[in-house]
């Protein structure tokens, strides 16, 4: 592994060892799981971020889905 030294407030680290003392972890493990997670979010984001900016992905119109749908049900149950 390799060592990364931060300087962050200390109220956030006084949060971050509260924290990691109430989930019976160390400081270091608390960062690293909230540092993960937030990189999987942040990955997540950009992705739909690309998937709205896509121009070859159709923006659908709701009120052509609804009737779509309706009509489906309707031809189901006819």
């Amino acid at each position: 592994m390799v060592q990364v030294t931060a300087r962050l407030p200390e109220e956030l680290v006084e949060q971050a060892d509260r924290a990691a003392s109430r989930l019976n972890r160390s400081r270091a493990q608390l960062l690293r799981q909230a540092l993960e997670y937030y990189l999987e979010d942040f990955e997540d984001l950009r992705l739909a971020l690309d998937r709205l900016n896509d121009p070859a992905d159709p923006v659908l119109d709701w009120d052509d889905v609804r009737r779509d749908l309706l009509d489906q049900d309707q031809g189901e149950r006819g």
